[in-house]
Formats: C-alpha cells, sequence, structure tokens
C-alpha cells in the first residue's frame, strides 16, 4: 500500500470514529468525503470498506464500557446460597449455582433490554437494506436527511426543556422504552439521518435523560453493527489482497481510537448542554451538500 492510499484510509477512520457517535451521520459523512477522497479500490471493496471500518468504533464502545457490559464474574456462594439450593434437584441445581456464581444478572437484563430493542431494526430495516442502499445513497437523500433531523433535534431540545426525565439510569430502562428507541433506529437506515442521532431523539422523546439516551445508544450499536459487517464480510468473500488488508486495518485502528475520544467528549458535552449545536452543524452541512452539488452539475 503506497503512502497516498494509507493518508485516505487514515482520514477516512478519522471521519468514522468522530461520526459514528456523535449525532451528526456516519454513513452520510462518509458519502460526501467519498466525493473527495476516492481509495484506489474496487467500488465492491470500497462499499464493503465504509461498513466494516464501523467495527473499530464499536471496539471503543467495548474497551470503554466493558465494566457495564460484561455479563459473567466469579464469586463464592455464601453458606446461606448453598443451603437454599441444596434442596433443588440435580439439574435446577445445577443451572442456579451457575448463574449465582458467574453471571451478573443485572447486565444480562441489561443485553435483553439491547437485544429486544434490535428487533424492529431486524424486522423492518434489514430486508430493505439493498434496496435502500442503491437507491438512497446519494447527496440529495443525504443532505435533506441531514438538515430535517438538523431541524428536530433543535425542535425536541426546545420541547425537552419543558420536561423531567422519568428514565435517569441504565438500570431504570424498562423493556417498553429499550424497544420504542429500537423504533427510532429503525429511521437511520437512510444515508444523513444518524443511527445514533435517531436513536438518541428517541430516547428523548420517550423520557430518559440524554447521558441514558446516549450510553444506550452505544450500546445498541454492537449488535447492529456487528451483524452488518458480518453480512458484508459474507456478501464480499474472505479473499482479499494485501493493499486492501493493510487499508482495512488501517481504518478500523485509526476509528477505534477516534471512537474513545470521540465518546469521551460526547459523555462530557452532554452534561453541560443540549443537542442543538449539532443540530446546527446539521442544517448548515445540508445546505452546503445542497450547493455544492447542484452548483456541480449546473456547471457540468
Amino acid at each position: 500500500m503506497n503512502i497516498v492510499e494509507f493518508i485516505k484510509a487514515v482520514i477516512l477512520g478519522i471521519v468514522e470514529g468522530i461520526t459514528e457517535w456523535l449525532p451528526i451521520s456516519s454513513t452520510g459523512h462518509m458519502i460526501l468525503v467519498d466525493e473527495f477522497i476516492k481509495l484506489n479500490v474496487t467500488d465492491e471493496f470500497r462499499e464493503f470498506f465504509l461498513v466494516v471500518i464501523q467495527l473499530g468504533a464499536i471496539l471503543a464502545v467495548v474497551v470503554l464500557y466493558w465494566s457495564k457490559l460484561w455479563p459473567f464474574y466469579i464469586r463464592p456462594l455464601s453458606s446461606k446460597q448453598k443451603k437454599v439450593l441444596s434442596g433443588k434437584p440435580v439439574v435446577t441445581r445445577g443451572i442456579l449455582t451457575f448463574v449465582e456464581r458467574f453471571c451478573d444478572k443485572d447486565k444480562w437484563i441489561l443485553w435483553f433490554k439491547i437485544l429486544f430493542a434490535c428487533i424492529p431494526t431486524i424486522v423492518i430495516a434489514l430486508p430493505f437494506n439493498d434496496v435502500i442502499e442503491k437507491n438512497f445513497n446519494n447527496y440529495v437523500v443525504v443532505a435533506i436527511a441531514l438538515i430535517v433531523y438538523g431541524v428536530i433535534f433543535i425542535i425536541v431540545e426546545d420541547y425537552n426543556k419543558k420536561r423531567k426525565p422519568t428514565c435517569t439510569s441504565l438500570e431504570n430502562l424498562s423493556f417498553k422504552t429499550a424497544f420504542l428507541i429500537g423504533i427510532f433506529q429503525v429511521l437511520s437506515v437512510v444515508p444523513g439521518t444518524s443511527r445514533s442521532g435517531s436513536t438518541i431523539i428517541g430516547g428523548i422523546l420517550v423520557g430518559t435523560s440524554r447521558t441514558v439516551a446516549a450510553e444506550f445508544t452505544f450500546f445498541l450499536a454492537i449488535p447492529v453493527m456487528f451483524g452488518a459487517s458480518l453480512l458484508k464480510l459474507v456478501k464480499f468473500g474472505f479473499v482479499f489482497t494485501g493493499t486492501e488488508i493493510m487499508i482495512l486495518v488501517t481504518g478500523v485502528v485509526v476509528a477505534f481510537v477516534v471512537s474513545i475520544l470521540a465518546i469521551k467528549f460526547l459523555m462530557s458535552y452532554i452534561k453541560k448542554h443540549d443537542f442543538k449545536a449539532f443540530g446546527w452543524y446539521r442544517i448548515i452541512l445540508g445546505v452546503l451538500v445542497l450547493g455544492y452539488f447542484a452548483g456541480k452539475t449546473l456547471l457540468g
């Protein structure tokens, strides 16, 4: 891989790491950046790369929130627990002993909520993924989505000023609320919408605090993005050139490092600020995108 392709992969990794977690649309930005910085690869690999690079961003969530996500530990049973379990049938006793010794029940419940919230995406969005990619991955859709959701962010934050969140911790997040947030995630299949943006808006509207909405958005991305990357890998195949491997590894590693910084910034930012600034950014960017591509089309 020559130095030029390496620099392109680094830039794309930076863009992915920043925009995946800030509610400004990673897919939209990656499509726009690709207009100016095109990797010297096949169209098939470019499409594959723009999805699988998200693995770096996801690994950042896993690393930063490991203590909140890892559902196993090892602890001895108390005398009282042993006494209670001794009266159970052998199979039941074995299962309950395993659960009590090795499973963090609260974290398992959180994972069930995450998976439950993924159902709308699996049922509604996944069957139409190829159709959407074919027909909506263009600057007009991206620009309109950026503007529309920018306006929505501003309206929602104005509306939210008059309310107090009813859910201020992940432990208090109900299955119903998780599922409703999952429904909002379906909207993110349209390029330019932003997966984090749509789920954060959904979380705020259904009564969660900004912190809970953001954290649950991060966690919700894990199965969704791993699933999307796996599907792309199966479709693309497992045969890569040396250059393709280096581009992919570079993009994923850079996205991982930048995502850690972006997530820390966002969680610090929302403790004192709302999301209006991101709304205005989306509107301005959407207008600039429309203006640029309209001018390009007119000038031929």
